[in-house]
């Protein structure tokens, strides 16, 4: 499989061929300023000890959720004061996820990478004004693969955000709607996604563990198989993806969101040193 020199700058991060792993890690949904400086800070000290690259991640506004009762979290103008408090006081870039054209510009004025969720991945107003403002401020844009594309469609949604002005771009995979009631995660796509035609080469790429294991349809709550995300980490990083993106609680049953496919704080140490591991003895890096 080729590589490609096409890096993504996430504030002091640099994501692509030749680079440190990057983990983007964090709780689903925000709950409290000290639950995100908790989480952010044991993992930061992991992926320090172990030479990754580590970016922050937590979401303001849950608005995909499967039930109208669902918390969503605590809002725009708090959630970014609070991510805000946690770059600052970790030192670590962060990212976080839009929903609305609107709230690309606030966003990323605090947060170095806007992420754009997956069923949005179309969304043209949406990848437009976040291209803009990454453009704006030197922020990053990552755009999940939807369920319901190829690799190769994911090139729409890049050239969208290259025709805003922004190039400062990588992709995510998080798993594909087919069979049986869960999502499948296509490695033969992935390393298609790996070699996506694009100005300037192929974005770099981020797996999504933890979401990658969801089971669609499970009721008023989505379900998953987290006890799998580990496994799906260590594929992914062995087929050389730049990034992986995993969502972690000290009680992720207990959680607001996502309580069924979150991993525990404390499986973060055992995962990340395999996936550091297997990173050196793919890359050297």
């Amino acid at each position: 499989m080729s590589e490609t020199a096409r890096m993504c700058d996430v504030g002091n991060v640099r994501i692509g061929a030749g680079q440190r792993l990057a983990v983007i890690a964090g709780p689903c949904v925000l709950e409290s300023l000290e639950l995100g400086l908790t989480i952010g800070r044991r993992v930061a000290g992991l992926c320090r000890d172990l030479g990754l690259a580590y970016i922050f991640k937590a979401s303001f506004d849950k608005a995909n959720r499967s039930s109208i009762r669902s918390p969503r979290g605590p809002g725009l103008e708090r959630g970014l004061n609070w991510i805000s408090q946690i770059k600052e006081t970790l030192g670590v870039p962060a990212t976080t996820d839009i929903h609305e054209p609107d709230q690309a510009e606030p966003a990323a004025k605090v947060v170095d990478l806007l992420q754009i969720p997956a069923f949005l991945c179309r969304q043209t107003d949406l990848l437009c004004a976040a291209g803009e403002a990454a453009s704006r401020h030197r922020r990053a844009v990552n755009v999940k693969k939807g369920q319901f594309l190829s690799p190769g469609e994911m090139g729409g949604a890049v050239r969208k955000l290259a025709e805003a002005g922004c190039l400062n771009v990588m992709t995510t995979e998080r798993g594909t709607f087919f069979g049986y009631g869960r999502l499948v995660n296509d490695f033969l796509g992935l390393g298609d996604l790996m070699e996506l035609k694009s100005e300037g080469g192929a974005p770099p790429v981020c797996f999504d563990c933890t979401h990658s294991t969801q089971l669609p349809g499970a009721g008023e709550t989505t379900g998953g198989r987290p006890e799998r995300a580990p496994l799906l980490a260590r594929a992914a990083t062995a087929a050389g993806v730049h990034s992986l993106f995993i969502e972690c609680h000290p009680a992720p049953r207990t959680a607001m969101s996502d309580a069924s496919t979150m991993l525990s704080l404390d499986e973060m140490p055992a995962v990340l040193s395999q996936v550091a591991a297997i990173r050196r003895a793919l890359t050297g890096t």
